[in-house]
């Protein structure tokens, strides 16, 4: 199962949810890109890792990296995909990473938020315009992959709202 949705949707809370629902393991994704200092793996060695965690039946990854999409999805039965509105996504997310900046909570192998990048002009460095400026980009993308052809062995679940996330997580535990 795959999880997907703009930075600050809850991809990781629905994902660790339905894994513990599943009996699953969860891959986080960003987990597995971002090393120390925040170096991304080179794509090679990333795919390798992706292959390594979505190895067996069961398994829920939360990301939205299109380099490794591919591996992801074919090994796949299920997309949930998490369509929050723009300010509900926005409020979860400087919520979130205020408290992170504030706490210094390690996120991934030593990696910390920077309250200063907060206040940056690059979406590369400041994850709330990150999520403003991909938040469209998103939505369509997710929208089209449901009518693709080449996922049309996918099922994909939308959910727009936090209600609608949690009847998924239920309905995940239901059936599987």
């Amino acid at each position: 199962m795959s999880v997907v949705g703009v930075s600050g949707s809850g991809k990781t809370t629905v994902a660790r949810a339905l894994a513990a629902r599943l009996g699953a393991p969860h891959v986080e994704l960003d987990a597995i890109f971002h090393q120390p200092g925040w170096v991304g793996l080179d794509d090679t060695e990333f795919a390798r890792r992706v292959e390594a965690a979505t190895i067996g039946d069961c398994w829920v990854v939360d990301g939205n990296y299109s380099r490794i999409r591919q591996i992801v999805w074919s090994r796949a039965d299920t997309v949930v995909v998490l369509d929050l509105p723009r300010w509900r996504v926005m409020s979860q997310l400087l919520v979130r990473t205020v408290r992170r900046g504030w706490t210094g909570a390690e996120l991934w192998n030593g990696n910390r938020e920077n309250l200063r990048n907060l206040i940056r002009g690059d979406p590369e460095q400041n994850i709330l315009l990150w999520s403003w400026t991909n938040h469209a980009k998103n939505r369509k993308r997710y929208r089209a992959a449901a009518t693709d052809p080449r996922w049309s062995g996918l099922t994909f679940l939308t959910a727009r709202s936090r209600r609608a996330a949690q009847g998924v997580i239920e309905q995940a535990s239901d059936s599987g």
